[in-house]
C-alpha cells in the first residue's frame, strides 16, 4: 500500500466522522490481509479482538444453530466494517464471515478503535446511529421471514441487489442457491422453485455468466409487496 492508503478508510461508513489524523492512526495500527474466494475471514464465536474493515470484495455472514442448521445473515460489499457489535460487546464474533470474492481487509486492533469512541462524542454518536439502523434492518428482515412468502422475499432481495451490482440489472447469487436459501430462511428447493416461477413469468432470466438479470423490475416490485399474494 502507498503512503496515502489510509484515505481508503474515508469510504467506510463506520469511520465517516473520523478526522484524517484518526484515519491515519487506524491505518498505521492495522494489519493487511487478503482472502481468496471461499476462505473464512472470521469464525463464529472466536474472540473479536480486531475491527475487520473490508476494503474490497464481498463477504457473507452465517451462523450454525445448536441443531446444525445454517442461518444466513446477509452479504456485505467493501468498503465496510464487519461485525461491529462483536467488537463492542467483547463476547465473540456473532457469525462466520466467508469470502464470496477475493477480499482485501485491514484488521484494526479493538483497543485502538474503542479508544476513539471514548475520546470523541461525535464518533461515538455516529457509531451508535449505525448500530441502531442495523438492528432495525435486522428486525425488518426477521419480520419478513415470518410474514412473507419465499417468492416475495426473493423478489425484494433481487431488487435490493440490483442497486449495488454492476451492471445494475444483473445479480450474482451469494455462494449459489444454497446460501441464498439460508439467507431467506427456506430450503434450496424452495428457492429454486421461486426462481423458476419468476423466470417463467418473464421477470428474470439467467445471464450467460450465471448471474440473474432482472427483466421487469416494476413487476418484480409488485411480487415483493407484502400483499403480493392477495386477490386483486
Amino acid at each position: 500500500m502507498n503512503a496515502h492508503g489510509w484515505r481508503r478508510l474515508r469510504d467506510v461508513p463506520l469511520l465517516a466522522t473520523l478526522p484524517d489524523a484518526g484515519l491515519t492512526a487506524l491505518w498505521d495500527a492495522s494489519v493487511p490481509r487478503r482472502y481468496d474466494t471461499g476462505e473464512i475471514l472470521r469464525a463464529q464465536g472466536t474472540p473479536a479482538d480486531h475491527l475487520l474493515v473490508l476494503l474490497e470484495g464481498r463477504a457473507a455472514a452465517s451462523a450454525t444453530t445448536t441443531v446444525g442448521r445454517v442461518v444466513g445473515f446477509g452479504t456485505w460489499d467493501g468498503p465496510c466494517a464487519l461485525d461491529k457489535v462483536a467488537l463492542l460487546d467483547g463476547v465473540g464474533h456473532t457469525a462466520t464471515f466467508t469470502a464470496l470474492t477475493p477480499c482485501a481487509v485491514r484488521a484494526v486492533p479493538r483497543a485502538r478503535f474503542t479508544a476513539l469512541l471514548d475520546d470523541s462524542a461525535t464518533v461515538r454518536a455516529h457509531v451508535f446511529r449505525l448500530l441502531a439502523a442495523q438492528a432495525r434492518a435486522q428486525q425488518d428482515r426477521l419480520t419478513d421471514t415470518v410474514t412473507l412468502p419465499c417468492e416475495a422475499r426473493l423478489a425484494a432481495w433481487l431488487l435490493e441487489r440490483t442497486a449495488s451490482e454492476r451492471p445494475a440489472a444483473a445479480v450474482s447469487l451469494p455462494g449459489g442457491q444454497r446460501e441464498l436459501a439460508d439467507l431467506l430462511g427456506v430450503t434450496r428447493v424452495t428457492v429454486n422453485r421461486a426462481l423458476s416461477r419468476l423466470r417463467r413469468d418473464g421477470l428474470v432470466r439467467w445471464a450467460e455468466d450465471g448471474r440473474i438479470e432482472v427483466v421487469a423490475p416494476e413487476l418484480l416490485a409488485l411480487r415483493a409487496a407484502p400483499d403480493a399474494d392477495a386477490p386483486g
